[in-house]
């Protein structure tokens, strides 16, 4: 792997891109106008190894307690940079460049038109440069502008070039303070576009650091794996220098994860075939010059049986023998994205169609970072439509752990739907009812029901966006209350909360998708 080498930018005392470390933050689901929960919450991160802490900031008061949060960290020796998260309201932005390191600020939702964006961003950077404020740029993929959506579509493209309008800007003020994300739910979708957006900015001299994340994650293992397959593709591809796994649960959780996968990414040290030497490339070049990156193409392969010819991916299990006319694609190397990628690649040159199994072996590894791993390693080759089966050899865990993980990677690679899936999001102080406890009642009442995807959203800023290709939705509209949508259109609104279970179960069998457990 060598990685992408991007601008150093300063947030307070920490320095993020060029030849620095990858650091990992969190976000805090307190509410922002409570300092002293908000900074026992951010130490509870911090301790746990965050390098930076974000935090919602709905409007001009949450972003002027921010102020007080600091103050109250500073207190107690806490140094570690705050962000403020700001939707809707750039006034919100303007006061909490006054008061702390970093502001976020979302283009979808900052301005309706290219001149008002001009007449309200030049000014703010102009206070971030004052106070030495850093900023992101964080384009959402349920969240992106009607003025992009109109002329884009919630596409890669629409989501890159709503990214390259403010950061072209930021160029023309000379403000180089920047950090850029595009992010998605669907893992698909966020890859593809951080490799558009990497390759766009390469071309206009704009090398600015990244910051990775797959929004909407969901909780316990569905959720590490997810985050894994997104975000430890980029970084294996030598692509990231900042990222925030996305939970629904306490946001301390979240570091660990996060700090696994980084882990995971310096120890993969550049793969090499010696009779071609060794790769300079990122992942966005040589490797991918035989395939496109940047949308999802499958590749061709004749059928063996039920494998390859375009059939879903099968899980393998590595006690049996592959079938004659099928490819195991042996992966031996700490990086086997780019391995297989050169593997892959010869496979093309030489016209070999036949069918692929990508197999590694792991050994002395809990399933827990099994999961991790294997997510972060394997899942690209079917986020790219390469492999027509994935085999994970672990003798010494489980045979139905290991199966049943084989199966998640695919599902996470949105390759192969095995089981109910759950867009859900972290949580922040938006969030105006007990979003964990809602994820575990939906879950025992739908987890049966393996055809569908089911969105729970603390509320409607990045809510029915980022589950788009859900099937339901369960959408906060306030405290307390619930709104259920069926695809994108709310179906019902308000709903108390203490009944929106029920309301969506009801939902659900209206509309015939509805099946007992056996």
């Amino acid at each position: 792997m060598n990685k992408r080498l991007t601008k150093t930018v300063q947030i307070g005392n920490v320095q993020m891109g060029g030849n620095n470390p990858i650091r990992v933050q969190s976000m805090l689901n307190t509410f922002t106008t409570d300092t002293e929960a908000c900074v026992a919450q951010a130490i509870e991160v911090i301790e746990a190894g965050g390098e930076i802490v974000r935090l919602t900031t709905q409007g001009v008061k949450e972003a002027a307690n921010m102020a007080n949060i600091k103050a109250g960290l500073l207190a107690k020796g806490y140094t570690t940079p705050l962000v403020a998260d700001v939707h809707f309201n750039p006034n919100a932005a303007n006061e909490a460049a006054l008061h702390i390191e970093k502001v976020r600020i979302n283009p979808g939702n900052y301005a309706a038109t290219y001149d008002e964006i001009r007449a309200k961003f030049i000014p703010f950077l102009a206070l971030c440069k004052q106070h030495g404020t850093a900023i992101r740029i964080g384009v959402n993929h349920g969240s992106l502008g009607a003025r992009m959506m109109d002329k884009y579509g919630d596409t890669p493209e629409g989501m890159t070039e709503s990214c390259l309008e403010f950061l072209r800007i930021c160029q023309e003020q000379d403000f180089n303070n920047v950090v850029i994300s595009v992010k998605a739910s669907n893992t698909r979708v966020m890859i593809h576009t951080v490799r558009q957006m990497v390759r766009r900015m390469d071309a206009e001299g704009l090398n600015f650091p990244i910051h990775l994340g797959v929004t909407e994650a969901g909780e316990g293992e569905d959720g590490r794996i997810k985050s894994a397959v997104g975000i430890g593709t980029l970084l294996l591809e030598g692509i990231g220098d900042t990222i925030r796994v996305s939970l629904s649960e306490d946001p301390a959780k979240e570091i660990p994860v996060a700090k696994a996968l980084v882990a995971l990414a310096e120890k993969a040290m550049p793969w090499h075939n010696p009779k071609q030497g060794p790769s300079t490339s990122s992942g966005t070049e040589s490797e991918l010059a035989w395939f496109n990156g940047e949308t999802y193409t499958r590749r061709q392969s004749t059928a063996v049986g039920e494998i390859g010819g375009g059939a879903l991916p099968v899980v393998w299990n590595a006690s049996m023998p592959v079938p004659q006319g099928v490819t195991l694609m042996v992966l031996d190397h700490d990086n086997p994205l780019e391995q297989g990628r050169y593997l892959f690649g010869q496979m093309h040159q030489e016209g070999n169609n036949s069918p692929v199994i990508v197999y590694k072996k792991y050994t002395d590894i809990s399933l827990q970072e099994l999961q991790l791993t294997a997510a972060a390693q394997l899942g690209n080759f079917f986020i790219d439509g390469l492999a027509d089966g994935i085999c994970i050899d672990a003798p010494h865990l489980p045979a139905a752990d290991v199966e049943a993980l084989g199966y998640s990677i695919l599902q996470a690679a949105r390759a192969r739907m095995s089981k109910t899936e759950y867009i859900s999001c972290p949580s922040c102080g938006r969030t105006l009812f007990d979003i964990q406890t809602a994820i575990a009642r939906i879950k025992a009442k739908t987890s049966h029901l393996n055809t569908l995807k089911i969105g729970i959203m603390g509320c409607i800023v990045n809510g029915p966006g980022e589950m788009a290709d859900a099937d339901y939705g369960y959408v906060g509209a306030g405290r307390g209350k619930i709104s259920l949508y069926k695809g994108q259109t709310c179906i019902e609104k308000n709903i108390p909360e203490d009944e929106a279970v029920d309301r969506l179960i009801d939902l659900i069998k209206a509309n015939g998708d509805w099946f007992e457990a056996e």
